[in-house]
Parts: C-alpha cells; structure tokens; sequence
C-alpha cells in the first residue's frame, strides 16, 4: 500500500468535500434553503445530484456483484433506470411535482401528498415510513461503502463502516440540501470519470472483440445450484419462470426499476430548480450519467468472471467467498476485481468513486430521513403545524435519530444483503407512495380517504408478504417459522421467490382507484 499516494488522493478528496459543505452551510439561511435549496439550483447540479442519489454502492458494488452472479441480464435494470427512473421521471412527474410543491409551499414529498389532501395523517405516515425504514436502504448503501474500504484498504470492517458513516452525517447535518447537493455534483462527476476508466481497462485486459464470447464459452463453469434455479451462462438471461429468472425480473429489475419513480428522496429534487424548463435540461446529462453509472457495473461485474476464471481458475463467486461462513457474499465481488486487476492509482481513484457513490446517496437518503421527522412528523402530524422554527433543530436530531438506526441495521444484516436490501425498498416505496403519488398529479377525483386506503394497503401487504410468503426475507426474519413451523407459508411453490411488488403494488393501486370512486372529493386541496 502506498500510503503517501493514499494520503495525497483522500486528502484532497477530504478538502473539497469539506469546502462544498461549508459552502452549503453558509448559503443556509431558512427552512426553505435546508430542506428544498432555495428552489433555485441549476438543472445541470440538479441532474447530477439527482444521478449520484440514485446511483450508490447499492448499483456499483451490490447490483455489480449480483450481475457477478446472475450475469448481464440485469442490463434490463439500465434501460428501466433510464426509461423510467429519467424519461418517464423527468418528462412526466418532474415538472407537475415541482408547480405542485411550489403551489402548495411542500418541502418534503409526504408534506406534497399531505397538503394535496389536506390530510396531516397522510403526511405523518409517509414521514413515519420514511423515517424507518429508509435506514434499510442506507443501511445497504453504508454496507457497500465499507465493503470496498475492507478490501482495499484491510480495514476491519465495524472500523471503516463506523468512521465512513460519521463524515456522511457530519456534512448533512450542517450542510443542509444545498450542501448535499453540491457535494452530490462533486461526487457524481467522479463517479462517471471513475467507471469509464473502469470500463475501458477491462476491456483492454480481456479483449474489446471477443470478450463478450469468451463469457458464453464459461456457460459450463456455472456452479449446479445456479444451474438448477434457472441460470443459463452470464451473457444469457436465466431460464423463464426459473426461480432465478423471477428474483432477477420481480426483485431486481421491476422492484428497483418502478420503485424509483417514488423515492421520497429523488421527488423532492423536482422541487429544487426554478422553473419546468430546467428539468428538461437535465434530461441528457442525467439519462447519459445513468447509463454509464450502472451499464459498466453490470457489465463489469458479469465479465469479472471471465477475468477470475482466466487468472485464478475461478468464478467470481468462488472467488468471493467468505472466509468464515464459507459462503459466496456477492457484495464483494467488484472490490475483489478492483483490487486484483486495477494498478494501484486506479484502486485507491475507485476507493473514492465508490465513497462518493455511497456519500452522494446517504446524504439524500439522512436528508429524507431527517425532514420526515422534523417537518412531516413532528411539525405537521405531532404539532399540528405550529413551531415552525423548530423545524430545522428537530430535523438535525432526526437525521441523527436515522444515522443511529442505520449504523445498528449495517452491522447486522447479513452477507449479500446490498441489492436485497436496496431493492425491498424501492419495491416498498412503490406499493406505498406511487399510487398516491400519481393520483395527487394526475388525477382530479382521488380522494383523501380514497388515498389512504390505498397507502395502508399497500404497507399492509407488502409487509405480509415480507414475513410470511417472500422466502429470502420470511426466513431471515423467522416470524412465520415462528407461527407456522416453515419458512414460508408457500414454501416449495414459486410464490417463495415472487417479490412482494408483483402483489402490493397492484393492490394499492386497485384500493386507491376505487376508494376514491365512493368517497367524496370535498376532501381535496384547491390548489390542486
């Protein structure tokens, strides 16, 4: 290790990160500065920071390792990510959330669904949903962050999880949105320099014309237990209505490629630039920083494996074992081929890439986590919208309330946890807030009551099927073991590996739609 190099390239990283914040602290004058930015960021900050929140260790480390295993079948996620999460997002919910949020003077994305339907409850559950369970997500995010500095730097892993999250905090706290988001633009242009590098140095190590066949070759070095789950070799997509082909489309593909459209800490970005225009703008830059973003993780974590088989004779799996359970943890699969085929400079740039990823999307993620307690939770829901300077005092507290939560999650869940973890989120957020979420933009005649039904529905079974019928989850948690003597209440039936969104989702949606057909609408907002 070269530690003087390592010094050099964390310390400069270290001044401008700290210099951004500082900066975000000191254009910190109101609530409206700390929680939407002034709504006055420029298009091109804005679809930086929009990607880099988006895209962190989750996409990098945790879907780069699960394309490692599964192969390059997830580049379906990179066309949904871009479709969804930046065309669909950006044309059709930007602009209407962002004249919505100016209407209804919303800081945060439960106070836009709760003003819409005059409805405090509808605020304080969403901030309540927010608030605990967005540690899961950051929980994975920490995880991958840590993972990278565990192999690249031999840290213990409790150490650099414990000092990585705190500098996180440390720059949110004070910093507020605009401090996360210049930060964001800072990390996010070192992201995209980072993994086109990435992408360029492994195709010149296996071949530009020919890698990509000598993938298709390895078909046969596919351990048997993928084999008989459905997978079919790393260039081909598993087996339709595999097991492996249902974890890869309804868990990783659906669940993190829909579920996008309502992450609380993404809309609320929308409300951050001054006028519908800019959101156009950052169409391109957006769309071209997520392709990038996740295609060569994906592609790289797939081709890693012919990399491992040619230098070690072994898969990427095998040859990210643990070394104490024996088992495969997916989660360091692009650590370990970082760190075997990248010259050292490179190594320690990735290192940073990788915080940066995590950084970028924590702050947004303990951003989110902290206003639903201070403004959604206890300024709307507890105070009744009285106290409003105790916003930003108890939004802080709350952020550390979430760093707490979040550091207690990351250092017990288990290995290969990352992209499990990112993607029951993004499919609970789904079932929760996207019906909502659509009917406050697009639909007139939804209801309050309407909506709520629909909200608690989709928690309710999306839940449910967490602990009793998704079998990865239901197993790990051991309620229905508990109640019942199985894993699953459909264990051996392809419903064990249905991801709860196929179910939840539907439902919420069907709740809210004829909920609202036999409730009044004298419920709803004028501004609407």
């Amino acid at each position: 290790m070269n530690l003087e190099l390592l010094a050099i390239i964390v310390g400069a990283y270290t001044l401008a990160i700290g210099y951004l914040g500082w900066l975000g602290y000191k254009k910190t004058k109101t609530a409206s500065d700390y929680l939407v930015g002034g709504r006055q960021i420029h298009p091109m900050l804005m679809a930086l920071a929009y990607g880099s929140t988006f895209i962190s260790t989750s996409a990098i480390v945790g879907f780069g390792g699960v394309a490692g295993m599964m192969g390059m079948g997830i580049l379906w996620l990179t066309f949904l990510n871009i479709f969804v999460g930046i065309f669909i997002a950006f044309i059709f919910f930007g602009r209407p959330t962002r004249r919505l949020g100016a209407q209804l003077d919303a800081h945060t994305f439960p106070e836009l669904l709760g003003r819409r339907y005059n409805s405090r409850f509808i605020q304080g559950f969403s901030g309540t949903i927010i608030a605990f369970l967005m540690p899961l997500y950051a929980a994975a995010v920490m995880i991958g962050g840590a993972r990278f500095l565990e192999v690249q730097l031999n840290l213990d892993f409790k150490i650099a999880l414990f000092v990585f999250s705190c500098v996180v905090v440390t720059y949110v706290f004070f910093g507020g949105l605009k401090g996360v988001i210049y930060t964001d633009a800072l990390q996010g242009s070192l992201m995209f320099i980072s993994m086109v590098i990435l992408l360029v140095i492994t195709y010149n190590k296996l071949g530009w014309l020919h890698s990509h066949a000598d993938l298709t070759a390895m078909a046969a070095q596919v351990p048997q237990g993928l084999i008989a789950k459905g997978h079919q070799g790393w260039t081909a997509m598993p087996r339709f209505g595999s097991p492996l082909w249902w974890q890869m489309v309804s868990t990783i593909i659906l669940g993190v490629g829909i579920g996008v459209l309502a992450q609380p800490q993404l809309a609320v970005r929308y409300m951050t630039v001054k006028s519908g225009k800019e959101l156009y703008r950052a169409l391109v830059p957006g769309s071209i920083f997520i392709m990038v973003m996740t295609g060569v993780a994906f592609i790289v974590g797939a081709l890693s494996n012919l990399y491992f088989w040619k230098t070690f004779g072994k898969t990427a799996m095998e040859m990210a074992t643990d070394v104490v359970t024996g088992k495969p943890n997916i989660d360091k699969i692009i650590p370990i081929y970082i760190n075997s085929v990248m010259p050292e400079w490179f190594g320690y740039l990735f290192m940073l890439c990788m915080l940066a990823a995590a950084m970028s999307t924590m702050s947004g993620q303990f951003h989110a986590i902290g206003t639903s307690f201070g403004r959604d939770i206890y300024q709307q829901a507890i105070a009744k919208g009285k106290h409003q300077e105790r916003t930003v005092p108890i939004a802080k507290a709350g952020i550390f309330i979430g760093f707490v939560i979040t550091i207690i999650l990351a250092y017990n869940l288990g290995l290969g946890i990352i992209a499990i973890a990112t993607s029951l989120f993004f499919g609970m957020c789904a079932s929760v807030f996207l019906p909502a979420y659509v009917s406050a933009l697009f639909w007139k005649n939804s209801t309050r009551s309407g909506v709520i039904a629909g909200m608690l529905a989709g928690i309710v079974i999306w839940g449910f099927w967490i602990f009793f019928v998704h079998e990865k989850e239901s197993a790990a948690l051991g309620l229905c073991n508990l109640l019942t003597g199985k894993p699953s209440l459909v264990t051996g039936s392809i419903w064990a590996v249905v991801d709860p969104i196929i179910i939840s989702l539907p439902v919420s949606a069907l709740v809210t739609f004829f909920g609202s057909l036999v409730t009044p609408k004298k419920t709803m907002n004028k501004t609407a």
